[in-house]
């Protein structure tokens, strides 16, 4: 009873359209209710290998959804509950029923993840797991494992305009890959804006859509207000520049005023002497 249960379950989540993905935590944990009463959300000895494939292909289900509504905390619960399953040795999977048909897109998408958020270590620590399970040459072969790699070079490259082009089009694996893309070149634009705001005083609009990765110059303005920026006679001021700047002057002006004083102080003592 519970089998068909989640069999009907998962049929349900492959037919949500975009509209109706809000019903899926909802039916996700139906499913994984139904996966306790057969003792199979967690793979013990005695889960049957049909089991286990129900499980992951629920978990999988999670981890993915979780991808299209942007709950990144949801899905690194999804991925970590899918470790288990992912390291089970060969023979618990039965050639007939098959394994879990994801475990490649779902954990490049936990790779572009970590690097999203920065943690390098993290990644390096996933891929170096993959290449003693998989073997490097497996690994170099799969489009969604290889691509958060291409995107990690970039990154250490400094090449921006590379993991630009990577997130476009084509290029993309998966629509759940462009969700984290997206979030990439967004922490990227953030670093580029950081180093411009120290960097120069300001800049000409046409020049900032190129260097921040922007599709128009009016995308440039928006950017702009939301860093309490100056779009001005089509430039970008950056106040936080100007204002360092002027307390840069005052400091000079002040060192100044102090070393005329001293000086004149000095001349004074002078005269007194002579």
């Amino acid at each position: 009873m519970a089998d068909n249960e989640v069999k009907q379950l998962i049929s349900h989540l492959d037919t949500l359209k975009p509209s109706t993905l809000t019903q899926a935590p909802q039916l996700l944990s139906r499913a994984k209710l139904a996966l306790l009463k057969l003792h199979a959300l967690v793979p013990g000895a005695q889960t049957s290998p049909q089991h286990l494939l129900l499980a992951a292909t629920v978990l999988e289900y999670g981890a993915l959804i979780s991808i299209r509504l942007k709950d990144t905390d949801a899905f690194t619960r999804y991925y970590q509950q899918l470790q288990p399953f992912y390291s089970l040795p060969a023979e618990r999977w039965n050639s007939r029923v098959g394994k879990p048909s994801n475990q490649s897109k779902v954990t490049g998408l936990y790779l572009l993840l970590l690097l999203s958020v920065g943690d390098y270590a993290g990644f390096h620590t996933v891929l170096e797991g993959l290449e003693m399970s998989a073997g490097k040459e497996q690994m170099e072969k799969d489009q969604f494992i290889q691509y958060p790699v291409r995107l990690e070079q970039a990154l250490m490259e400094g090449s921006y305009d590379k993991v630009w082009g990577e997130t476009k089009g084509e290029r993309v694996p998966s629509e759940e890959f462009g969700v984290f893309s997206e979030v990439l070149i967004t922490t990227i634009r953030s670093e580029i804006a950081s180093c411009s705001e120290r960097a120069y005083p300001s800049l000409p609009i046409s020049n900032a859509k190129n260097l921040l990765f922007l599709d128009s110059e009016g995308a440039v303005v928006q950017f702009a207000q939301s860093r309490g920026w100056v779009a001005k006679d089509g430039r970008i001021y950056f106040p936080q520049q100007e204002e360092e700047m002027l307390a840069a002057e005052k400091d000079v002006m002040s060192s100044s005023g102090m070393v005329i004083e001293n000086t004149l102080g000095y001349a004074r003592k002078l005269e007194t002497i002579v």
